[in-house]
């Protein structure tokens, strides 16, 4: 298998273990699949991924924006609002709380992150 599609499918397979109601960024996608720095084609996958069972809606901009989705906003945003993701406009409401994994610095007891 060409090294394309093994990392295709590790995006695939990362894809899937997004939970519903949550989202990940097409870098957290990347390093998941084991290519940190590969975001750009992370999204180039996710464009033109039709496979049923991927939920490529849950894949979104690193700001909390929604990216792309085949050239449908609209349908990201009704793809993630039914799955209880609050999207006003273009950016996810509580983005931190959504991400998957959580991207949030472990805290220690005392309000330090933990190391």
């Amino acid at each position: 298998m060409p090294q394309d599609s093994r990392f295709t499918a590790r995006v695939i397979a990362a894809v899937r273990r997004i939970p519903p109601g949550r989202v990940s960024t097409y870098g957290d996608v990347a390093r998941a699949a084991g290519r940190p720095r590969a975001w750009r084609a992370v999204g180039n996958i996710m464009r033109g991924c039709t496979a049923p069972g991927v939920p490529c809606h849950r894949v979104v901009a690193a700001a909390g924006g929604l990216g792309g989705y085949g050239g449908s906003p609209g349908m990201k945003r009704a793809l993630l609002q039914a799955e209880g993701v609050k999207v006003p406009g273009t950016r996810i409401r509580d983005f931190r709380e959504r991400r998957w994994p959580d991207a949030r610095p472990a805290r220690s007891g005392r309000g330090k992150p933990a190391r």
